[in-house]
């Protein structure tokens, strides 16, 4: 199912400033990467082209400041210097979260590893690796210069501590743009990491609706006890937009991009821009 809608959110919290301008809702499986993939790499082509998509509208909304919003051992903000490692998936590539740091810094999860390597495939500075052809952006879009930090999120996260999160990120800058990093359920099939569960295609329909639609309440209400027993990663990064696209206000025009389960588990990718 892809599809768009638009909707608006109530009024700003913040009067006449509307901190978030712009989301991009991706995945975050390490075969996104071409050299973890190995020969698999083709099977992910649309899903990749989807993500550079949502990635290369996110930018063209000028933002002031690019956040990574992803799931981590903890809570709270990360700012550069910080790299993310691709060993534990055999594969020696390290993924800094602004290409040219100083130093390796922090040490980025895999969703914000994800996150970061997917960004820096629309820098215009040198690639963090040579890429297959296949694996290039189908339109490569001039990169932007606003700054980038990120944002991790546990995944046991309540309510609050998620709102607390948003308002860190929306605190970030006057044009903030999120790039959210969340699978969903990994229970679709014998052959999922969670194996089958019939509760699990049900709920990725319900995520899939409230990402083309925008519709926050259903994202704010998934139950984080279901989500964990489904394997889905992606439900406190969804939430914390959720609440910052809330506080933000005015309208919005979604649009899913993709919906797969092509391992079991299944990826999302969105874009959400302000109407």
């Amino acid at each position: 199912m892809t599809g768009s809608a638009r909707r608006r959110t109530g009024d700003s919290r913040y009067g006449g400033r509307v901190p978030l301008v712009a989301a991009a809702v991706c995945p975050h499986p390490p075969l996104l990467v071409p050299e973890v993939a190995g020969s698999a790499a083709p099977e992910l082509d649309d899903l990749r082209t989807a993500c550079d998509t949502a990635v290369r509208r996110l930018l063209a909304a000028d933002p002031d400041r690019v956040v990574l919003l992803g799931t981590g051992p903890v809570t709270g903000l990360i700012r550069p210097p910080a790299t993310g490692s691709l060993q534990p998936w055999g594969v020696d590539l390290d993924v800094p979260l602004v290409p040219g740091q100083p130093d390796r810094g922090a040490v980025l999860p895999l969703s914000l590893t994800i996150g970061a390597w997917l960004l820096a495939r629309h820098d215009a500075r040198p690639p963090l690796t040579a890429a297959p052809a296949h694996t290039a952006p189908a339109h490569t879009a001039p990169a932007s210069a606003a700054p980038v930090s990120a944002a991790q999120v546990a995944a046991d996260a309540g309510l609050a501590e998620l709102a607390a999160l948003a308002d860190q990120v929306s605190a970030a800058g006057d044009r903030v743009a999120l790039l959210v990093l969340g699978d969903g359920s990994a229970c679709r099939g014998e052959k999922s990491p969670g194996y089958d569960d019939p509760r699990a295609l049900p709920y990725d329909r319900r995520v899939a609706g409230a990402l083309a639609d925008v519709d926050l309440d259903v994202l704010l209400g998934l139950d984080p006890v279901v989500s964990a027993e489904l394997k889905a990663a992606g439900r406190a990064p969804w939430q914390v937009l959720a609440s910052a696209a809330r506080a933000a206000g005015g309208g919005w025009r979604g649009e899913l991009l993709h919906d797969a389960a092509p391992y079991g588990v299944a990826y999302f990718v969105a874009s959400w821009e302000r109407v």
